[in-house]
C-alpha cells in the first residue's frame, strides 16, 4: 500500500501484530510518516465485523497522526509501544509499555 514519496501508510494486520510491530520498529527507526496498523476483532465478512469501521478509521488517522507506528481500532489510536490486546475485553488497551 505504501509508495515512495507517500505521506502516510495504513497496514491491515492479521494475527501477528506483535511480530509485525517489532519488525517495523527495528526496520524503520527514523520514520517521516505515520504508519497505522489496523484489523478486526471479528473478521470482515462475518456478521458484526468491526473490520470496515477500523479500516476507515485507520485511513482517516493517517492524515492527522505524527510520524510513528500506531494501532487504530474502535475509534482509538495507540502508539505501538503503549498498547496491548486485552483478550477478555476483545479490544486493545493503553499500557505504560506494551509487549512489543
Amino acid at each position: 500500500m505504501c509508495r515512495p514519496g507517500t505521506r502516510q501508510c495504513p497496514i491491515r494486520n492479521g494475527r501477528r501484530l506483535a511480530q509485525n510491530s517489532r519488525y517495523l520498529e527495528r526496520a524503520l527507526p527514523d520514520l517521516q510518516v505515520p504508519i497505522v496498523i489496523t484489523g478486526a476483532m471479528t473478521p470482515l465478512g462475518f456478521e458484526g465485523s468491526d473490520g470496515l469501521q477500523n479500516l476507515t478509521e485507520g485511513l482517516f488517522a493517517t492524515r492527522f497522526l505524527k510520524p510513528g507506528i500506531y494501532i487504530v481500532m474502535h475509534g482509538q489510536h495507540f502508539p505501538i509501544a503503549n498498547v496491548r490486546k486485552d483478550k477478555a475485553l476483545s479490544r486493545f488497551i493503553w499500557c505504560e509499555r506494551g509487549p512489543f
